[in-house]
């Protein structure tokens, strides 16, 4: 099964059937929170509404086209990260995510992207990552650029939210932008 620890306090999992329950309970407690920017969230009322769902995941993940995993805080389900698919002959990807309210301003999504986008770059040698986050969603977007993405452009009116259209921020980031931020790093560490 995919998982890994981010920190002592973070783990990322890929979920299966016996979380039904506790994704349900997340999404749920923080509905509102969720359905500013998530189109989903009114479609997820029950426990049940989650099972046919989770199958598609990990078909995914057993076909190399990507994921859905959990994100633990201290061993609470506090929020997911994924891939939306793998695009392997260039070698790219595109990668969402969302939080609990409570869990908010902790690190926890800067975190799981920064280790999410070493897997993607070093064991999966991938080319180039996309982030799109509607633009009025501020925390999100404070994330790709906190990590060195770059703002590609606006795209208009890209995303249906219930009665209105959202514009959204493409932002990406190169394998050769990663690693020479990396190779930054370490050069000014020895200085």
């Amino acid at each position: 099964m995919f998982s890994f620890n981010v920190d002592n306090q973070i783990e990322i999992e890929l979920l299966q059937q016996q979380h039904k329950e506790e994704l349900f309970n997340l999404v749920n407690t923080n509905r509102e929170h969720l359905r500013k920017w998530l189109l989903w969230v009114d479609k997820r009322k029950t426990v049940e509404d989650f099972e046919p769902i989770i199958p598609i995941w990990i078909n995914n993940y057993a076909n190399n086209n990507g994921f859905d995993a959990g994100i633990r805080y201290n061993g609470e389900l506090v929020g997911m990260i994924g891939l939306h698919f793998i695009d392997w002959k260039n070698k790219s990807t595109s990668i969402g995510y969302f939080l609990s309210e409570k869990d908010q301003g902790k690190g926890i999504i800067t975190k799981s992207v920064q280790t999410l986008v070493k897997y993607l770059f070093e064991d999966l040698d991938l080319h180039r990552i996309e982030i799109q986050v509607a633009v009025n969603n501020l925390k999100s977007t404070a994330i790709p650029t906190r990590l060195g993405f770059e703002e590609e452009g606006i795209k208009r009116d890209g995303q249906w939210l219930y009665d209105h259209y959202e514009d959204l921020i493409t932002f990406s980031l190169l394998k050769s932008d990663w690693e020479n931020s990396i190779n930054n790093k370490v050069e000014g560490n020895r200085s």
